[in-house]
């Protein structure tokens, strides 16, 4: 049985970087039907929704005892482990 590559993953990061880009130009797409007016009133927004209430996003390094640690706990409270940290970090940083 062959492994799928993907895009992704460690293996065919390699591969992809080494790719040679094709410009937009030279990519047929005249088999590509048109959207009918209906489809495109149907057409929803993909990603998060805006809320006005973003927040920022950043890189941190946790050692890995303390992310498990901290991951367990928040599937004991039935929440995602980023959502717990914020509240910590909430809770611990004063006004």
């Amino acid at each position: 049985m062959t492994k799928k590559a993907f895009a992704s993953s460690a293996r065919a990061k390699p591969a992809a970087k080494n790719a040679r880009h094709r410009s937009d130009r030279r990519i047929d797409f005249s088999d590509i039907p048109q959207s009918t007016d209906e489809e495109l009133k149907r057409a929803r927004r993909v990603g998060r929704p805006k809320t006005g209430k973003a927040k920022q996003l950043i890189a941190i390094r946790i050692a890995p005892p303390l992310l498990a640690r901290l991951r367990r706990l928040a599937a004991k409270r039935s929440k995602p482990y980023q959502t717990l940290i914020h509240e910590l970090l909430d809770r611990a940083a004063p006004r």
